[in-house]
Order: C-alpha cells, then structure tokens, then sequence
C-alpha cells in the first residue's frame, strides 16, 4: 500500500492534493453512465471516473482534509465515506500517480510516427507547437476581444445574405471557374491556405481558453496535403464554452478569410473577371467551411454536437440506444432522460442537416441545367 493510502487510516491528519498536471473535465454521458475524463499530461494516462470520485478529485487540491471531504461528501451525496473506501480510493490514485508525492509510472510510449513515404506521411513543421500558437496567440488576441470580433461576424453574416441572394450569380461564376485551369489553381491554393488558417485558429482559440497545443504539422496521402493543429487538453478546457468556440474557430477563420475577396466580388465593376473569381471563391470557400459544420466524426461538428450534448461518443452511443429503444429493451430506460433526448435528437439533427445538403446540391444543379 502506498504511503498515502497508510495516512489515511487517520482522518483529518492528511491533506490529499492531485499532483500538477493531473485534469479533470466535466461531466459526460457514456451510454447510460454519467463519467468525468482524468487526464495525467505528465504520462499521458487517462481514464474516466464516476461523478462521485470527480467530486472528491477536484477538492484534492491540499487544503481539505479527509475529514473535510467527507463532510462536504456527505453533504452533497448524503452518505459518508467509510476508512475502508477512503483508503481504496487513496490507494488507487496512489497507484496511478495521481497524488502529489507518490510515484509516478512511466510515462505511455510516444508512438512511432508511421512511415512517411512521398505518397503519404506526417512532418511535424515546428519543434514547440505550444511556444508557436502562444506568439500567435498574442498576435491574434485583439481580434478575439468582442469588441473586434463582434463586428467581423457581422460582416461575415453580410457576405452570406448576399451570397445567399446573388445565389445564381456565385454558380455559374464558379462554373465558369472550373473551366479556366490558371483560375482554378489560384483557388484551389487560396483555400488550402484557408485550411492552414482553418487549424491555426484551433490552436490559437484553444491557448485563448489556456489550452495547450501538442502538434503543428503537414499530414499528406496524395493528391491530399493537409496541415493539422493537435489541441493535447481539449476535452479539460475550462468550459463547455470554451471548447465549443475551440471547435468552431475553425470554420469562423474560413469565413473570415472571404471577407477581403467578398468585397471585390460585391464592389468590383460587373465586367471585371476578377469580380467572378472572387465570387466563386467566396461560395467555394462557405461550402469548405459549412461541410467542417456538419455534426459527422471527425469533422468539427461532430465536436461540437458532443458539447451541446454533454455526450461522449455520441455517434456510437446514439446508434446504440436507438437499437435498444427500437427493440424496447428494458436497458434503454437506464438511461438518464437528457441522455435520451441527446441520443434521439442527435440522428434527427443529422437527417436534417443531410436533407438541407441534398436539397442545395438539388437547386445547384437544377440552376446550372435550366439557368433557373
């Protein structure tokens, strides 16, 4: 048994603290369980516990004593813990590292990276990906003031009204597009510079909430090169806001970066090509960040249907229950009543977003046959 586990034999004489680096997040649905994520950053470790040990791990910070905790235990869940639990549970943070002054195991084995060959691999770009997105960071951070940001959305929603209402205009401009290889070219590399943007503001938004950024680098499996932007902490970031606006910044940077050639595009004379090259852009790059919106693994908004949620793994766990509810398996009424509703809302929202793509892509292509 470990030395803490030995001290807790006396309550109140010993005041248990997570060690630095040890995280906690909030609360989640798995299924029909309700689990909080714990994270080590020191070893990489992570696993899930129930609300009632979360409620314990986040008063470990060393000013409480066992007897403290358990009478804020007590209050909250009216039961007290016995020694014989006080000790299981000492013992097993002990185990794992977790309190301050015990052992920590080894760290788990950075994965070998896999063979990067010219059709497909990964090269990381900077040796401190969290030094980086700390200067861009400091940079960008006036634009994240709502004093600045407000405005820009608003001049980002102007854009879509009228890309909405000059709908017809932006087709057959990008019709027009993909017929002209040299504009094709300068379009096509004008967006996968909005895609490096697109991961950069991640990082960027995920530091503004003190999170940290692993990774910054170029994954390919040609004719396909990416850039990437690994947020190490995001399921800890502070709020359920926060990594919300984490998962969104991407598609808000996509949208923000038309907003120079939406001007030309509205403000240039009707006979300028570069009025339809920049009208084309415009569509081509909404539909670029719209498509990271929808609520599909791995895509953004999958990230952010799991926030609004509360759930993880929601793709899986929705599709689970569903068969169980379909079958009216006793199982499924286990589960707690917001999980349900997420599970049957999450599906819906999907068909609904499924049927509005097939219905632009049906009045997209109606307009390019019929001109109508």
């Amino acid at each position: 048994m470990s030395a803490p586990a030995e001290r807790a034999a006396v309550p109140g004489s010993y005041r248990p603290a997570l060690r630095a680096g040890v995280l906690v997040g909030g609360p989640l649905y798995d299924g029909p369980a309700t689990v909080h994520l714990v994270k080590d950053t020191g070893t990489g470790h992570a696993f899930k516990v129930g609300p009632r040990e979360a409620f314990l791990l986040a008063r470990m910070d060393g000013t409480r004593a066992l007897d403290e905790l358990g009478t804020e235990y007590a209050a909250a869940h009216g039961k007290r813990l016995g020694e014989a639990q006080w000790r299981q549970l000492l013992a097993l943070l002990g185990t794992r590292g977790l309190l301050d002054g015990a052992p920590r195991p080894a760290a788990d084995p950075v994965a070998p990276a896999g063979p990067r060959t010219l059709w497909r691999g990964t090269l990381r770009l900077v040796a401190d990906a969290d030094t980086t997105t700390a200067l861009l960071h400091r940079v960008a951070r006036p634009l994240l003031h709502p004093a600045a940001l407000v405005p820009l959305l608003l001049l980002v929603l102007a854009l879509e009204t009228a890309l909405v209402v000059r709908a017809g205009e932006a087709l057959d401009a990008t019709w027009a597009l993909f017929r002209n290889p040299v504009l094709l070219v300068a379009a096509a590399t004008l967006l996968w510079l909005s895609t490096a943007l697109h991961e950069l503001a991640h990082g960027v938004v995920a530091r503004h909430y003190g999170g940290t950024v692993a990774e910054i680098g170029l994954r390919w499996r040609l004719p396909v090169v990416i850039m990437y932007c690994t947020v190490d902490n995001y399921p800890y970031l502070p709020t359920r806001w926060a990594r919300i606006a984490t998962a969104v910044a991407g598609a808000v940077m996509n949208l923000l970066f038309l907003l120079p050639f939406g001007a030309l595009w509205l403000l240039a004379p009707p006979d300028d090509a570069t009025r339809d090259a920049c009208a084309a852009l415009v569509l081509l790059g909404t539909v670029q960040a719209l498509a990271m919106l929808i609520p599909l693994p791995p895509l953004d908004g999958y990230q952010i249907a799991g926030q609004l949620t509360r759930t993880l793994g929601l793709f899986t766990a929705s599709r689970t229950y569903l068969g169980l509810a379909l079958r009216r398996d006793a199982t499924a009424r286990a589960y707690p009543a917001p999980a349900r509703r997420a599970y049957l809302a999450y599906p819906a929202a999907v068909l609904l977003v499924l049927a509005g793509i097939g219905l632009a892509l049906w009045a997209a292509a109606r307009h390019l046959l019929t001109g109508s």
